[in-house]
């Protein structure tokens, strides 16, 4: 079978959501997942549940935290090493299916160069399908992309300032 790119995009709710239940999906058919989460804090409820399976699914947390601004140079050298480790895991084609979560965020704040982000697109070995997550794709990915979905926000309870809520956002 061969693999192709899958994007989840938008200012809608659900590109993290869209991306666990698709790596569920294929661990539950005996597929290998590299799971690999820009930006967000370390502990999150999606994560936690997807380190439980460690023989199908590979988390990899590539996180600097939440940037409210411009990234930090330590930051973004804390991705660039990261990023080190997850080519070598694509690489070794032993995953079925590659998460880049957040992937286009990390990208648009700078800690992931364009240059760098087509090369781990190129790394893609031909039987593993990429899902990429993340606001604002570029135009040059979602070219690549064999499915582009948008998540639009048509109504968002952030808006009447409800935070985040445990097991629901995070």
């Amino acid at each position: 079978m061969k693999g192709l790119i899958q994007v989840y995009t938008g200012d809608g709710k659900g590109k993290t959501t869209a991306s666990v239940g698709a790596t569920v999906r294929a661990a539950g058919n005996g597929l290998k997942v590299l799971f690999v989460q820009f930006i967000k804090e370390a502990k999150s409820g999606e994560l936690e549940i997807l380190k439980k399976f460690p023989d199908l699914i590979k988390v990899i947390i590539c996180t600097t935290g939440f940037i409210y601004d411009k990234p930090k140079k330590a930051q973004i050298q804390a991705v660039k090493e990261c990023l080190e480790s997850v080519k070598e895991l694509i690489r070794s084609s032993r995953f079925d299916i590659v998460v880049l979560d957040e992937f286009t965020l990390a990208v648009k704040l700078g800690l992931i160069s364009k240059k760098e982000a087509e090369q781990i697109l190129q790394l893609k070995p031909e039987h593993t399908e990429l899902i990429i997550t993340g606001r604002d794709a570029p135009e040059w990915l979602i070219d690549k992309a064999d499915l582009v979905t948008e998540m639009k926000k048509i109504k968002h309870y952030f808006d009447r300032g409800v935070n985040a809520r445990r097991g629901i956002e995070y």
